[in-house]
């Protein structure tokens, strides 16, 4: 089978796209920035990268980080139609199914095309791309123009199914599968600490739109007697992090690490040396991080946006939940609860152990996704 993989340059693009390599099928990639170069772990994918540029000029760069309203106005006139491109591109590649990650990313710029032609499509939801953006009037505009022209549906959560059936979707639903697939745990085996030997509370630092670091970086800051004896690490921090935590009394902290984009490997290096985990946000879907907390034996803190992750973690049994992300008292309060209970710490490793992390398995993952595809080449 032939297909069209649409989406922007990701880890978590990669990861899944990897699930089909050596599964006999013709796999290509349109990058719909058109701005990125050819991706080394896609070699095996013929991929259709750096071509929204007319002309790339002298000083370019230059001028978009000095003069961006400059750079802004020259593109209107210096970049090619993404729908054009891409209908120039499925015309020759002519593939059995068309596959886009995101509706606002990889599905509204090549709806009219899509329209046009009598092609199977299957949409990938990510993480915030129902929850949050049908709260906004232009992407909501965007998910029900395009929602009735999908094929098939993948998401991961079956929040994201009940929205989309909800705003149009009327197709086949795949099933809920990580963003990313699944994950190789015999290779991230020897990272792991015995639940004994860990001392390392670990923290989510996005803040921005949806990620909410600060609110939890306050709930720690009335625990610095409480939380001497543990190694605290916020990983992914921006700067706006950064200079919250220098304006605060953490700064004085001895053992608190604050790092910034770190790479995959080493987040489930220091995913398997901690003991609690936290992650919190005003919106996600099944959160990438939350599932490799699981596999790497931490003690899941996670926000609950819309009940996605209550599909997996049942409070008090294996993770808390935070109800309010803007709720520092509460933060505080779930993270001295479990640091008194040992019980609970070492209930909630044996069951995400032996009960959530064998599903998570890269080659469990990938068997059943592949079984996805080749349904639809059956139709």
């Amino acid at each position: 089978m032939k297909i069209l993989m649409v989406s922007i340059p990701t880890l978590h693009f990669f990861r899944w796209a990897d699930q089909l390599k050596y599964a006999g099928h013709e796999v290509f990639w349109f990058d719909i920035t058109g701005m990125s170069a050819p991706v080394e772990k896609l070699n095996w994918v013929e991929q259709k990268v750096n071509w929204k540029l007319k002309y790339n000029y002298p000083g370019r760069i230059f001028l978009k980080k000095r003069f961006p309203k400059v750079y802004n106005f020259i593109q209107k006139f210096n970049e090619k139609n993404t729908a054009s491109e891409f209908e120039n591109y499925l015309n020759k590649v002519k593939p059995d199914v068309v596959h886009s990650f995101a509706i606002y990313l990889s599905c509204a710029p090549i709806l009219e095309v899509m329209t046009k032609y009598n092609q199977k499509w299957i949409y990938s939801s990510w993480g915030s791309d129902l929850y949050y953006f049908q709260n906004k009037s232009q992407y909501l505009n965007d998910i029900k123009r395009v929602l009735p022209r999908i094929n098939y549906l993948f998401t991961d959560c079956n929040r994201d199914y009940i929205i989309a059936k909800k705003h149009g979707f009327s197709g086949d639903f795949l099933g809920v599968f990580p963003g990313g697939g699944g994950f190789n745990l015999q290779h991230v085996k020897s990272f792991c600490l015995p639940i004994e030997k860990r001392k390392t509370i670990l923290i989510k630092g996005f803040q921005g739109r949806s990620g909410r670091a600060i609110t939890v970086l306050k709930a720690i800051n009335n625990l610095q007697k409480q939380l001497q004896a543990y190694k605290i690490i916020v990983f992914g921090a921006p700067n706006e992090v950064f200079q919250f935590v220098q304006n605060s009394a953490l700064k004085d902290w001895e053992n608190l690490e604050v790092l910034g984009r770190i790479n995959h490997e080493k987040v489930l290096e220091i995913m398997g040396e901690a003991l609690v985990y936290v992650g919190n946000s005003n919106s996600d879907g099944m959160p990438n991080t939350l599932l490799e907390a699981i596999i790497m034996g931490a003690f899941p803190i996670q926000s609950n946006p819309g009940n996605a992750t209550s599909e997996l973690i049942t409070h008090n049994k294996n993770g808390l939940l935070i109800n309010n992300c803007e709720n520092e008292v509460e933060i505080e309060a779930l993270i001295t609860s479990v640091l008194r209970n040992t019980d609970l710490l070492e209930e909630a490793y044996q069951f995400n152990q032996n009960n959530l992390k064998p599903n998570l398995d890269r080659e469990v993952i990938k068997r059943k996704v592949l079984e996805k595809y080749a349904s639809i080449g059956k139709q």
